[in-house]
């Protein structure tokens, strides 16, 4: 969770690729240089995917530069041994299906089907039930959090259908192919694999046995290993977080992360404005994507719609979704009250914090 641009857990599928580099250039550095993977994080950024550049199950040279300096950050920042090093790295290799998925634009599609994918009749109703079977725990979380349930369970919902689909890939290979092979985020995936290593170390895991995402999130509330160990909670009380399987520690750290950034209990979500917006200003605010914002007596004005006052007056954002060919087209704008704009957060995409909303409502009704 590099929180300005991975959140919770990384977006998942926003394009990468390498380079206008003809491919004959490519495959002679990746045969001679001996560290593929420096002149592989060296390659410009347009043009060939990163799963291109690779063969399924190679072996990662943790010779080159890129881990030798790992290694002495492991060693000289965190105390690790070389024993442990040559233990913990030894024949890594190169999961190719991690590059192809996160070179996958997974959020391209409009958000009438990719609401459709997580908002069913079934989901809603497992949701209600599940906020029933844990009401007392969600009382207390409630009580210290001050986080509202139904959005705790919406998260855990889309992140693995109420922990039922946490993740099949080993979270070690995982973190070492984007470190290693995926230029655009080896910086990001660095952080995260010396953060997995210090949570491993500290809670007595084995890093190789652990699953997760394939941009290596894990846990039912699926975060990265540097958002595990700045939010988990502890919260049944045994002496250490668990997001694989206490409930209590589950929900309280979701609570934890919004109520971090800056939840507002028992507040609106969003506000629909209607199909098309009504002032250039508006407009404006929705180009500037997460960093958008307007005070909601001027939005309210502006769109000439009633809209209910903002928790402390904070200003809104604006976001615009698509409309299905059934519900006649277009766009549907919506005011995201604060509230909103925490859950977007937890994960970057707007359709994924409309998504996390509605299905919230959904557990209301």
């Amino acid at each position: 969770m590099n929180h300005h641009h991975f959140a919770a857990r990384p977006r998942e599928g926003s394009t990468s690729s390498l380079g206008a580099i003809p491919i004959l250039v490519i495959l002679c550095v990746s045969l001679f240089c001996p560290s593929f993977s420096t002149a592989l994080a060296a390659a410009p950024e347009k043009g060939v995917l990163a799963a291109d550049l690779v063969t399924d199950n190679q072996p990662i040279d943790t010779t080159s530069s890129l881990y030798e300096d790992l290694f002495r950050d492991l060693r000289e920042r965190h105390g690790f041994t070389q024993g442990e090093l040559r233990r913990y790295f030894d024949d890594l290799r190169i999961d190719r299906r991690v590059l192809q998925l996160m070179d996958r634009q997974g959020e391209a599609k409009p958000y009438y089907q990719y609401r459709a994918n997580f908002i069913t009749a079934a989901i809603i109703a497992i949701g209600k039930q599940q906020l029933e079977v844990h009401r007392a725990l969600f009382d207390r979380i409630e009580d210290v959090y001050g986080v509202d349930r139904e959005a705790i369970a919406a998260i855990w919902a889309m992140e693995t259908r109420f922990g039922t689909n946490q993740g099949t890939f080993g979270l070690w290979q995982t973190l070492n192919t984007l470190f290693s092979a995926y230029p655009r985020r080896s910086l990001f995936y660095r952080g995260e694999l010396v953060e997995f290593l210090l949570l491993c170390r500290r809670y007595g895991l084995d890093p190789q046995r652990i699953k997760g995402s394939y941009a290596g999130a894990f846990g039912q509330a699926q975060f990265m290993p540097s958002s595990y160990n700045k939010y988990a909670v502890d919260f049944d009380g045994d002496g250490r977080p668990d997001l694989v399987r206490s409930y209590p520690d589950i929900f309280a750290s979701i609570a934890n992360y919004l109520k971090t950034f800056g939840w507002s209990f028992r507040t609106p979500l969003f506000a629909e404005l209607g199909r098309e917006l009504s002032s250039p200003v508006l407009a404006q605010v929705l180009q500037e994507g997460r960093s958008g914002r307007i005070d909601w007596r001027r939005a309210a004005s502006l769109q000439n719609v009633p809209l209910p006052p903002s928790p402390e007056d904070r200003p809104l954002s604006l976001v615009a979704v698509e409309l299905s060919p059934q519900q006649g087209g277009g766009m549907r704008y919506i005011a995201g009250y604060p509230n909103l704009q925490v859950i977007s957060e937890y994960n970057h995409s707007s359709k994924y914090a409309m998504a996390v909303a509605e299905m919230a409502e959904a557990f209301k009704n």
